[in-house]
């Protein structure tokens, strides 16, 4: 799933390759998907969007926003954005298809769940793409230590595991699950360890770990279980993933342990990460 350094790095992507294209055509729902969602109405993307020249796209949490004129196009944490120079195949199966007046194609498709769509300026009313507009990223200087600890502190976080602190109820916009499990690691700290139990010290090394993991994964173009925006994966490599399970600890050399929690999955190591 895109999260937030997925979206910063395919946000760079998408500015150094394709800002600048016309829109010739747009086709919203070609494959029907039952979790696949749309913002704005999609009989209206092609009036709205045709013809428009695409602008900067940036990251807002876990989505990625792309300037089209006054309209603005969105994509969610499902959604699979693809670009497909021309003459290159477009998937078979897709969600939303636009095509650029050169040849070339942007696609998103939608595997689990995921949203796109294309809206006004201003004409979403959405409560995850408000939240994700409002609070500041980790990956810039406006998320600072007071903004953290006003996130950590308050008496109902103080109850919470640190994977339902830092991963739920965006708190932090575009910080999920698959990103967690490396920024505990950094930080040694188990997802099961409640908010109550941090010290001062910790609190301080919990900040650090969230704005240097996030800005390492960023910088690495994203994580390497996550597909770019030309199919291939990021290169930041994970510590703690899929990918990894069944390795030994790059610290310690012990085992890396998989558990469900919290209706998803955590990686931890058992003598990094005690409990």
């Amino acid at each position: 799933m895109m999260e937030l350094p997925e979206a910063a790095a395919i946000a760079s992507q998408v500015n150094e390759t394709i800002r600048g294209k016309r829109i010739a055509g747009v086709t919203a729902g070609h494959t029907p998907h039952r979790l696949a969602w749309y913002y704005g109405e999609p009989g209206n993307y092609p009036e709205l969007l045709s013809g428009r020249t695409l602008g900067a796209a940036r990251p807002l949490g876990g989505m990625l926003e792309i300037e089209a004129g006054r309209a603005r196009i969105l994509f969610s944490e499902g959604a699979a954005v693809r670009f497909h120079d021309r003459g290159r195949p477009r998937p078979a199966r897709h969600q939303l298809l636009i095509d650029f007046d050169d040849g070339s194609a942007l696609t998103a498709t939608v595997q689990m769940y995921g949203g796109m769509g294309a809206f006004p300026k201003g004409g979403l009313d959405n409560p995850y793409y408000k939240v994700a507009g409002e609070k500041p990223s980790p990956l810039t200087s406006a998320f600072d230590r007071a903004w953290f600890d006003g996130i950590a502190l308050g008496d109902d976080a103080r109850k919470l595991s640190l994977k339902a602190l830092l991963a739920t109820e965006q708190r932090i916009p575009g910080l999920g699950n698959g990103v967690l499990q490396d920024i505990l690691f950094n930080a040694r700290m188990h997802p099961k360890r409640k908010a109550s139990t941090l010290r001062p010290a910790d609190l301080a090394e919990l900040f650090r770990s969230v704005k240097a993991t996030l800005s390492a994964m960023a910088a690495g173009g994203g994580r390497d279980t996550e597909m770019n925006l030309f199919g291939r994966p990021g290169g930041y490599r994970t510590v703690l993933s899929n990918n990894t399970l069944g390795r030994p600890c790059p610290s310690c050399g012990g085992g890396i342990t998989k558990e469900a929690y919290m209706g998803g999955a955590v990686y931890y190591c058992r003598t990094c990460q005690v409990l």
